[in-house]
């Protein structure tokens, strides 16, 4: 059993996953994305310090979301993001479209490393039948 003290409200809860917040705390937080989306949805203009005013959120919070891709700054917005790799403008997520496919491209080269090395033959051995005593 894993206990931790939630990092809003300081009372010890039984941590799973995810964010270290107790369940009260995570359905408040919840409510303050609701009232924030629905704000954006009336005030499509609204930049993040007048949403953050607006709902009583801090810009620390509503930046988090955009990180999650929960909420994302309009594409003719002066406010957004830097990518964390490169550091070019973004309007959601972590990282910027080509930093996000050469990240995947990566990956999957790394993959198809690890399976190219698992399936060669290895040592002179190799192809030849063997017994066990």
């Amino acid at each position: 059993m894993d206990l931790r003290n939630c990092v809003r409200c300081k009372k010890i809860f039984h941590y799973v996953t995810g964010e270290q917040l107790c369940m009260p705390c995570k359905e408040q937080v919840e409510e303050l994305f609701q009232i924030v989306k629905k704000y954006i949805e009336e005030h499509p203009g609204a930049n993040i310090n007048v949403v953050a005013e607006e709902c009583e959120v801090s810009i620390k919070q509503i930046r988090k979301w955009v990180r999650e891709e929960r909420l994302s700054f309009t594409d003719d917005s002066l406010v957004g993001l830097e990518c964390e790799r490169c550091g070019k403008m973004i309007h959601s997520g972590r990282f910027c479209n080509e930093c996000a496919g050469g990240l995947a491209d990566a990956m999957n080269n790394a993959f198809r490393k690890k399976v190219e090395d698992r399936s060669k033959p290895k040592g002179s051995a190799a192809g030849k039948m063997r017994f066990l005593e």
